[in-house]
């Protein structure tokens, strides 16, 4: 297990998340804080509070490296009217553009935040700062994290909204197009994320931490100058692991845990000793939950280990059975009505592009390119896919379903197979004709590398969801409710509107080989619907390039990755 990896298993432990907060109480306001403005209709009343007077931190020690997730339990509550954020950006040439959604019950208005203050889609970047005090009185720390509307949240009134309506993460994708943030009137989000990517190093011992909205916020959402003071007790955690208090222990693997992730946020949720053994993780956190905001609501009651595949649960956020094929095959004449809602499928450019020895069924000694790729639905319908097996046959056959605005079934169409993947990473049905991969000479005019063509389909990644139509709440979000199992006689697999399907380069197969490939210029090709079996809204659109540039030596090779357009993620 990486450094980093283990950073990621043992982080984001819940402090006061609950699935309702039943009490908050503010906690230390700074003497001659000031009051907000008077309520407006429509107007969101924003407020730093926190759950708890005081917090008992665990501080890990690990590879000769220790420190803490300050994790303080801060919340910010919305009153009057909910904050709403829509997050956009025209193309991948233009800033990242954070508008407010205001209300009143009559008429929208829109407010644009200042420009610059929002940089991506992950949330608001500087929004807390936070000092830490020891027990003489000495600043031993100061730092800052962002928010994201979306973390952890629940009720603090109970005529709130019983459910929240907005998305449950911030997206992290490189390529995100859109993105809604909110909170519901009567509820409060989770603020506290310093130290979840980056731990911070407190010895044992008694702190003060003072937490504070930064003046840019305040001044955005006109919010008072409240000041939450938390106790802070840094521990030695006990030798089991147990969690106390209100910490949660690291993960244990699920018992029906361990096979099947294809995607950065479906995965193994116990240490390396437990998974799969051989297979490799990356530092990127390939098996893990995408977007990173797993419920502190979900991990207090000890469920972490939900995270990824498994019977009937799906990322941690929420726990359903899995979905379901139609009970037999279609019957009667396969048509699709001409006026019939269909999908649209695009793909993102490549990214988290390494080279790499390869991955389990690779060959050792071998060059490898590897990357990550996603294919989403830009709607305005999902992209539904049922495939039937016939006793003792080796593939299923798949078919496309088209549904009206009522939801109800108005048409299907044979669309190709489905095969069974035994490599461990996948262990799971995938559909043969949703997207490929190919590496292509610098005048893209040749195929130098050809890619995997199957996929088992899973709303892994919020890509844009201002698009119409767009699921806030996509059903399957990780591969046990999409994949099936080797025994399975029918599976349903379902690409939501505005969500896509990302592919870690951690994925076997996700790479090409480049041992005997000569140093130059290429492209990786990610290409949705290669034989334009499904049946979609637009087929212009399904072709994304990333430029790439190969150097080295056998054994040591190297890439360089230019940026695309403002995306320098590589």
């Amino acid at each position: 297990m990486t450094k980093q990896e283990h950073r990621r298993t043992l982080r984001r432990a819940a402090s006061a998340g609950a699935a309702t907060l039943a009490v908050v109480a503010v906690a230390g306001a700074a003497p001659g804080a000031g009051a907000a403005p008077q309520a407006k209709p429509g107007v969101p009343q924003l407020k730093l509070i926190a759950a708890s007077k005081s917090v008992t931190l665990d501080r890990w020690e690990w590879d000769g490296e220790a420190g803490v997730e300050l994790d303080l339990g801060t919340y910010v509550s919305v009153e009057n009217a909910p904050l709403e954020l829509k997050v956009t950006r025209k193309s991948y040439k233009d800033p990242v553009v954070a508008r407010q959604i205001l209300r009143d019950g009559t008429k929208v208005k829109t407010k644009a935040l200042p420009a610059g203050l929002v940089k991506d889609f992950s949330g608001l970047p500087g929004f807390l700062e936070v000092s830490v005090k020891d027990a003489a009185g000495k600043q031993v720390l100061t730092t800052a994290s962002g928010f994201c509307p979306n973390n952890a949240s629940g009720r603090i009134h109970p005529d709130a909204p019983a459910t929240s309506h907005y998305p449950q993460s911030c997206p992290t994708n490189p390529f995100t197009l859109g993105s809604v943030w909110g909170v519901e009137k009567g509820w409060a989000a989770n603020s506290s994320t310093v130290g979840y990517d980056e731990r911070v190093d407190l010895p044992v011992g008694e702190y003060t931490a003072t937490v504070a909205v930064a003046k840019k916020y305040r001044d955005a959402f006109g919010m008072a100058d409240d000041r939450a003071t938390v106790k802070v007790t840094v521990r030695t955690p006990p030798e089991d692991g147990g969690a106390v208090g209100l910490r949660s222990a690291a993960p244990q693997a699920d018992a029906h845990g361990a096979h099947g992730a294809h995607s950065a946020h479906a995965g193994h949720g116990g240490p390396a000793a437990t998974r799969d053994a051989g297979h490799h993780y990356g530092p990127r956190g390939a098996d893990e939950p995408v977007p990173p905001a797993l419920s502190h609501a979900l991990e207090a009651r000890g469920q972490a280990h939900h995270l990824g595949d498994g019977r009937g649960h799906t990322d941690g956020s929420r726990i359903k059975p899995a979905l379901k094929a139609n009970g037999q095959r279609p019957t009667g004449r396969a048509s699709v009505p001409a006026d019939a809602p269909k999908p649209d499928l695009r793909s993102l450019p490549a990214w988290d592009i390494a080279v790499t020895d390869g991955e389990d069924g690779d060959v050792p000694g071998k060059d490898y390119l590897a990357f990550s790729a996603n294919v989403w639905n830009a709607g305005p319908a999902p992209l539904v896919v049922d495939g039937f097996r016939k006793p003792g046959a080796e593939l299923m056959d798949a078919y496309q379903y088209f549904y009206d605005a009522q939801g109800e079934q108005i048409g299907y169409t044979p669309t190709g197979t489905m095969e069974w993947d035994p490599r461990i990473g996948h262990e799971h049905w995938h559909f043969t004709d949703f997207a490929s991969y190919r590496l292509l000479s610098e005048d893209r005019t040749k195929e130098v590398r050809s890619g995997k063509e199957a996929f088992c389909l899973a709303n892994t990644d919020a890509v844009d969801y201002t698009v119409k139509n767009a699921n806030w709440h996509p059903y399957n979000t990780d591969l046990s409710t999409a994949c099936g199992q080797q025994n399975s006689i029918s599976v349903r697999e379902v690409l939501d509107v505005g969500s896509g399907d990302t592919y870690t380069q951690y994925r076997p197969g996700q790479s090409f080989d480049i041992t005997d490939l000569a140093n130059g210029t290429y492209y990786i090709e990610v290409l949705a619907n290669p034989a334009n079996r499904l049946k979609e809204t637009n087929l212009k659109n399904n072709v994304s390039l990333r430029k790439v540039v190969l150097g080295g030596t056998p054994g040591a090779r190297t890439v360089t990755v230019p940026p695309y357009e403002l995306i320098n993620t590589p």
